[in-house]
């Protein structure tokens, strides 16, 4: 059964990335991943959402990469959404417990010019959980009680891909042309990464997770798990991230572009 902390809503959720990472300094995350100082430097996600912002992060990905918009952009997706997806699957994977992360509650910055952008979740954002949850007997605020596991696989396609991602992967459509297929193979790719990478801090079967996250977003023929060289499962993308295309062109290990 999964881990559930009785102490914060996204107690299980820090401890799976400081396990998965050993520290709570993360290129992509905010230490301890919540905002709770001041917010004047932060903007929330709906900016980029409604165009307002994108064009930051794109100019961010051409000065980090060099290379086409179209990669550059595809790029800046591919570590936008793997750092915004990784609290919800870790919350969901570790504990049933699933920050429902609204364009509005999701927060960031670009003042680290070592890293493409620096994200954080308000501290009010709601989390979904289960009737046995012990934050949910205790009714605390923020949380969100659902009926059982599928009503929880649902809130979370709900928030992260129906709120989130599909109007965000619409801008970034709005300001270059890049397919959606090849932005949700990222998705279902970093998803796949993370689960693998956090598994010894994880309960249950990394790749039975792995399969219910994928199923639940649609997401699942875009990725394929393998065995790798000692047998252990990694994940083949069956889209590319166009890193191929950079300057210094980077093959990605399980990219679907074989070296020459």
């Amino acid at each position: 059964m999964p881990r559930r902390d009785a102490r914060t809503p996204f107690a299980p959720v820090t401890a799976a990335l400081r396990a998965m990472f050993g520290t709570d300094d993360l290129p992509g995350l905010a230490p301890g991943l919540l905002v709770t100082g001041e917010e004047a430097r932060w903007a929330p996600a709906a900016r980029l959402v409604d165009g307002t912002l994108l064009p930051e992060l794109l100019r961010a990905a051409a000065r980090q990469w060099g290379g086409t918009p179209h990669a550059c952009a595809a790029l800046a997706w591919k570590s936008y959404s793997y750092w915004t997806a990784l609290p919800v699957v870790l919350g969901w994977a570790s504990a049933r417990r699933v920050p429902l992360l609204d364009p509005a509650d999701v927060l960031l910055h670009f003042e680290d010019p070592h890293r493409l952008f620096t994200l954080g979740l308000r501290s009010s954002t709601t989390v979904a959980m289960l009737p046995g949850d012990p934050l949910a007997l205790a009714g605390t605020a923020d949380a969100r009680v659902v009926a059982d596991e599928a009503a929880l696989l649902d809130a979370l396609r709900a928030s992260l891909l129906d709120a989130h991602f599909a109007p965000l992967i619409a801008a970034i459509q709005a300001e270059v042309r890049i397919g959606t297929r090849t932005l949700l193979g990222s998705v279902a790719s970093g998803i796949a990464h993370g689960i693998l990478r956090a598994s010894d801090a994880l309960p249950g079967s990394s790749t039975q997770s792995i399969g219910t996250l994928l199923d639940a977003l649609d997401l699942s023929d875009l990725v394929e798990l393998v065995p790798g060289p000692a047998g252990e499962p990694t994940v083949q993308r069956r889209t590319c991230c166009l890193a191929f295309t950079l300057p210094r062109p980077k093959i990605c290990q399980g990219c679907c572009v074989r070296p020459a």
